[in-house]
C-alpha cells in the first residue's frame, strides 16, 4: 500500500502495491499503522456500500457535525467515480479549496477523506459500487450537505448529472448560510 498526499491538508490518495502471481493478485488495502504513520485517522469503525444503477448518479456533498465528523476511506470496487472533497476547516489553509479524482474498479486507489471534509461523487458508469471505511459511525440528525453545483464550489463535473436525490438537489447555497461544522 501507497499513500500520496493530495493538495488539501490531511487527505491522501491509498494505492495498491499488488503482489502478483498466474492467480492474479493480492494487495493489502488498509494498515493502521500505516495510516497512523502517514497521519491519517485509522479507526475505521463502520463500512458501508452504495450500489449506483445509472452513469450520471450524483451523491454528496456530504459530512456529519461534530460531535460525529466522519474521516472516510472511500473506494470504487466497480465502475468509475469523479470523486470530490472540499476543506471545510476554517483554520487550515485550504479552507473551501476542493480536489477530484477518478477512482475506477481499475486504479483501485483509495481516497482518504478527513473529518470535517464534505464528500460528493458522480458516477462514471453504469453499475457502479462503492465501499466506504468510516469512523465514527453514522449519527442519524447530524447530517448536512452542500449543494453539488454551488458556484462558490466551482467544480467541473465531467458529465451531466441524471439522477440526484431530492435532498442532494436541494442543500442551500453557502451565500444562503448552508454550511456549519457544529
Amino acid at each position: 500500500m501507497r499513500i500520496r498526499k493530495t493538495p488539501l491538508m490531511g487527505a491522501a490518495l491509498v494505492d495498491l502495491e499488488p503482489i502478483e502471481d498466474e492467480r492474479g493478485f493480492f494487495a493489502r488495502s488498509f494498515c493502521r499503522q500505516e495510516f497512523t504513520e502517514a497521519g491519517l485517522d485509522p479507526l475505521v469503525e463502520q463500512a458501508s456500500i452504495s450500489f449506483n444503477q445509472k452513469a450520471g448518479t450524483m451523491r454528496g456533498f456530504h459530512y456529519q457535525l461534530d460531535p460525529h465528523a466522519e474521516a472516510k476511506l472511500v473506494r470504487c470496487c466497480r465502475g468509475a467515480i469523479h470523486d470530490v472533497i472540499v476543506d471545510l476547516r476554517p483554520e487550515s489553509p485550504t479552507y473551501m479549496e476542493h480536489f477530484a479524482v477518478e477512482l475506477t474498479e481499475d486504479n483501485r486507489t483509495a481516497l482518504y477523506v478527513p473529518r470535517h471534509f464534505a464528500h460528493a461523487f458522480l458516477t462514471l458508469a453504469d453499475r457502479t459500487e462503492v465501499l466506504y471505511q468510516i469512523t465514527p459511525a453514522f449519527a442519524q440528525g447530524f447530517g448536512r450537505g452542500l449543494r453539488w453545483d454551488d458556484p462558490a464550489l466551482d467544480v467541473g463535473w465531467p458529465m451531466e448529472i441524471t439522477t440526484i436525490s431530492e435532498k442532494d438537489a436541494t442543500w442551500p447555497l453557502l451565500s444562503e448560510g448552508a454550511m456549519q461544522l457544529r
